[in-house]
C-alpha cells in the first residue's frame, strides 16, 4: 500500500501542497524555527526562514484585500462582538482583542456575512468608532438593527456612526450576566425561564407579560 500523508494529497502538485502547508502551519501558531524542522523531516528539504516569510507576506496581503473589500448591497441586521483569541508572537501566546462586524442581507435567503475583523482595538469608544467608521467607508448601509452586549463604547459608537439604526442588546449576553447572579444550582431553572420568555408569542407570565 502506498505511503500517503494527510499534510500533502495525493496527486497534488507539490509546489502548491507545501506553500498551502507552509501557511497553515504558521497561521496555527507554529514557530518559523519549528516550520522549518518539519519541513525537513516530512521531505528532506529544510525550508528557510525567508520563504517562510514570503508566504505570509502573500497570505497577509490577500487578507488585507478582504478586509478593505468593498461591501456591496444592504444590511439591515448588524451584530457587533468584541472576542479574545490566542496568538503565538515571538514564542509567547498572547491574548489578542479582536472585534467583529456580522451583518444579514436583504437577498431572498438572508444570509450572514462577515462583514469585517479589526484586531488589536480596544472595546472602548474610539476602538469601536474607529471600526465602525471602517465599515461605512467600505460602503455599509442600509443598517436598521445593531444587535450587540451593553458595552456602552460601542453603543455611543453605533448611535454616531448608525444614527437611524435601532440598537438591541444581544439576548445571550444578557442571559450571561443574569447567570453571574444566579446560585448555580438555580442556572438551569432560570435558563429554561428565560427562553420561555423570549420565544415568539410566549411568556410563563401570561401572554403580553414580563419582558
Amino acid at each position: 500500500m502506498p505511503f500517503e500523508t494527510a499534510v500533502i494529497e495525493r496527486y497534488r502538485r507539490r509546489e502548491s501542497s507545501v506553500e498551502e502547508t507552509l501557511v497553515e502551519m504558521y497561521l496555527a501558531g507554529v514557530s518559523v524555527r519549528r516550520v522549518e524542522d518539519i519541513t525537513e523531516a516530512l521531505w528532506g528539504t529544510r525550508v528557510s526562514s525567508g520563504t517562510v516569510s514570503r508566504l505570509n507576506q502573500k497570505i497577509y496581503a490577500h487578507i488585507e484585500a478582504w478586509r478593505n473589500r468593498t461591501i456591496e448591497g444592504e444590511f439591515p441586521y448588524v451584530f457587533l462582538d468584541g472576542v479574545v483569541l490566542k496568538r503565538s508572537w515571538a514564542g509567547e501566546v498572547r491574548n489578542v482583542s479582536v472585534l467583529v462586524a456580522i451583518g444579514v442581507g436583504v437577498d431572498v435567503d438572508g444570509h450572514r456575512q462577515i462583514l469585517g475583523v479589526a484586531e488589536g482595538q480596544k472595546e472602548d469608544l474610539e476602538g469601536w468608532r474607529g471600526f465602525l467608521r471602517h465599515l461605512k467607508d467600505r460602503g455599509l448601509a442600509g443598517v436598521q438593527l445593531i444587535v450587540s452586549d451593553a458595552c456602552l463604547g460601542l453603543v455611543e459608537a453605533a448611535t454616531e456612526l448608525f444614527p437611524d439604526a435601532h440598537w438591541q442588546r444581544c439576548v445571550v449576553h444578557f442571559y450571561r450576566n443574569v447567570f453571574t447572579h444566579v446560585p448555580k444550582t438555580k442556572v438551569a431553572d432560570v435558563a429554561r425561564m428565560l427562553k420561555a420568555i423570549h420565544a415568539p408569542g410566549g411568556s410563563p407570565l401570561g401572554r403580553g407579560q414580563g419582558t
